[in-house]
């Protein structure tokens, strides 16, 4: 299975950083199935929001809401990705 580099860099994050055993860390499960606590999962998305340098919106993504995966994780952190790439190269292209 190819996995995004994405879901790559939140998979070290997860193993590394909050020491979630490797074989946990799957698109398909579910932020809760990580084994954090309330306070973990919250520094977990920091951690993330750190690493790709942006913050992902309550409304987008609220970790505490059941079913959310690894997988949506990295959605949202794609189209924040990208939303903000556009934001920041609009003014560069009037330059151009």
């Amino acid at each position: 299975m190819s996995t995004s580099p994405t879901f790559n860099s939140i998979a070290r994050i997860l193993e590394n950083d909050f020491h979630v055993e490797a074989n946990l860390v799957a698109p398909q499960t579910a932020l809760a199935d990580l084994g954090l606590d309330s306070l973990a999962l919250m520094e977990f998305v920091f951690a993330v929001e750190d690493a790709f340098h942006l913050r992902i919106p309550e409304d987008r993504l609220d970790p505490r809401e059941a079913g959310i995966t690894l997988q949506r994780l990295c959605e949202v952190i794609d189209a924040e990705s990208a939303a903000t790439a556009n934001t920041a190269n609009a003014p560069e292209a009037a330059h151009a």
